[in-house]
């Protein structure tokens, strides 16, 4: 560890707080700020906690007590000893707020989501992140699984979150609503006013229908029955707590990436079909949502293969006038690596114009794929392939 502090953002319920403890060495203290008393001291004494913790000290959300954060940075300047302070939080704006101002420069930043594909498996994870490349896709090829379409839309409907994956949660469904409860009870009413927590609910589901579509908040401010505003403010609650990704489209001009539409994505394909009411695997693999549920697996899947190696992908979608669109795009090294999504199992010959709308662009367009439901890695041009699911 070579910064004197580390924070691990995440999602609840993923183990950010398990996975600290178990790399805890024996000297390091630890401190859960969900206990309202050490809270109130962090809060009102922050000299006194410290005095009570000192580091090596382990601080488990911290953002319930963001008065502690100017403390660590003069503690971290009096003494930079690596590691010192390790934290937790699950709110990413309110914190990351604190955290950029007051830390900068002395904090190393990790998100952790729920359990990858490889990770439920126990398959290889001495691998570098995802990204469409004949070396890249060779590394992973070697410890690809073999899912069937009922096994994998089975992890779809399941979801990454640990307490289910390792069985110490059977029921899924009440696992959910739990999950939903405590959500609605702890982060939204920390993070904002919502006066009506069932609308703000009906929100949560209206966004999980929409999962890997463009984001139109007009018509779901409408399909709510909120203003436009209360729906923007809600979205900005579900993309703090790490329920959703908002992913930018691409363009030259970096302005116009921050201000045209983007595409909405929740990060746990399971917590995104219980909201939608789908009852099993098999009623998911056949419904509406089949093919933008795959979708949403696979951009989970991708963003996992990064931010749990503690890189952020340079990654967006590409849409132009003409509504000829590209799931995704890497910008890595001056090029772009495109990768698009389809629910078949048979490579189809309209395939190889896929990536056509790309070919006036600037940077240079590299090696991509399509990632599918073939079993096997498969050429689809010179520069085109396609991908199995289970290669992720």
């Amino acid at each position: 560890m070579q910064f004197p502090v580390l924070l691990l953002t995440g999602p609840r319920q993923v183990g950010k707080t398990t996975v600290l403890r178990h790399l805890c060495e024996d000297e390091r203290r630890y401190v859960s700020l969900d206990d309202p008393t050490l809270r109130l001291l962090a809060e009102e004494d922050p000299a006194l906690f410290f005095q009570r913790f000192p580091p090596p000290v382990l601080v488990d959300e911290i953002q319930y007590a963001p008065n502690l954060l100017p403390y660590i940075k003069m503690r971290v300047d009096e003494a930079r000893e690596p590691g010192a302070f390790w934290l937790t939080g699950s709110q990413h704006f309110r914190m990351m707020q604190g955290v950029t101002e007051t830390l900068a420069g002395r904090v190393a930043i990790a998100t952790l989501l729920g359990f990858s594909a490889r990770e439920s498996d126990g398959r290889e994870l001495a691998i570098r992140p995802f990204l469409p490349t004949s070396e890249r896709l060779a590394e992973r090829d070697r410890s690809a699984a073999a899912d069937d379409v009922a096994a994998l839309y089975g992890r779809i409907w399941l979801g990454g979150y640990p307490a289910l994956l390792t069985g110490e949660i059977t029921d899924r469904d009440l696992f959910y609503s739990s999950y939903v409860r405590t959500y609605l009870e702890r982060d939204v009413s920390d993070l904002a006013q919502v006066g009506n927590r069932q609308t703000f609910l009906r929100f949560m589901r209206a966004c999980a229908a929409r999962t890997g579509q463009l984001l139109n908040l007009s018509e779901l401010a409408r399909d709510v029955d909120v203003s436009v505003p209360t729906a923007k403010s809600w979205l900005s609650i579900l993309e703090a707590s790490f329920q959703v990704h908002l992913l930018r489209p691409f363009h030259s001009n970096v302005t116009k990436r921050l201000v045209k539409t983007p595409k909405l994505y929740f990060l746990d394909t399971g917590l995104c079909s219980y909201l939608t009411e789908w009852t099993s695997p098999e009623t998911l693999a056949v419904g509406a949502m089949s093919g933008a549920i795959l979708e949403t697996f696979v951009v989970a899947e991708i963003l996992k293969s990064w931010w749990h190696r503690m890189v952020d992908p340079t990654l967006y979608y590409y849409r132009d006038r003409d509504r000829r669109e590209v799931d995704l795009l890497f910008s890595s090294d001056g090029r772009l690596y495109p990768l698009e999504v389809k629910r078949s199992a048979t490579v189809r010959r309209d395939w190889r114009r896929a990536f056509t709308p790309l070919e006036r662009l600037t940077p240079e367009v590299g090696p991509g794929g399509i990632v599918c439901m073939v079993d096997q890695r498969l050429p689809i041009t010179a520069t085109m392939e396609a991908i199995p699911v289970g290669l992720l």
